[in-house]
């Protein structure tokens, strides 16, 4: 696989991330289908073996999202801006501490959001709480399982 096929999978592959901060859009699916694109245009036994670690992440993540509250993220006040703020705290988070920090990065991006736009910290803390209440917890799983997948394909592409 070139070099501009694989830049290719990777934009997929971040489109597939940011649609899954946008209701409605198939961004984990998006993600999938960028792994299932590489796995069968480079097929060695590490890109299926992504390609099926993959499928039960992302399998599992929409079982551990069925548990969770429905997405109903509107009536918190949640917006596209602070759908942005979380998904970029969580995309920082990944990368600075690796895997397990896109949790508090996503809750930090949501905290900053809150406290730039309602100016105290109890305010935000209460803001935060609500948003995750209200569905929050369901986009963290979806994101944090599409982040996982993102760092194997990178990992493979890298290092395989």
């Amino acid at each position: 696989m070139g070099v501009w096929e694989l830049l290719l999978v990777g934009v997929v592959i971040l489109l597939g991330l940011a649609g899954v901060l946008v209701p409605g859009l198939p961004g984990s699916w998006l993600v999938w289908a960028a792994v299932l694109w590489w796995a069968l245009d480079e097929p060695q036994a590490l890109s299926w073996a992504v390609l099926v670690g993959s499928t039960m992440v992302l399998l599992l993540s929409q079982a551990v999202r069925w548990g969770l509250p429905p997405r109903r993220l509107r009536t918190s006040g949640a917006t596209p801006r602070m759908a942005v703020y979380a998904g970029t705290g969580a995309l920082l988070g990944f990368f600075v501490l690796p895997v397990f920090g896109a949790i508090p990065g996503f809750l930090a991006g949501i905290y900053l959001y809150e406290r730039l736009r309602l100016g105290g910290h109890r305010q935000a803390v209460t803001a935060v709480r609500a948003v995750m209440r209200s569905g929050g917890s369901s986009v963290l799983t979806e994101l944090f399982a599409c982040l996982l997948i993102m760092g194997a394909w990178l990992g493979a592409v890298i290092w395989g």
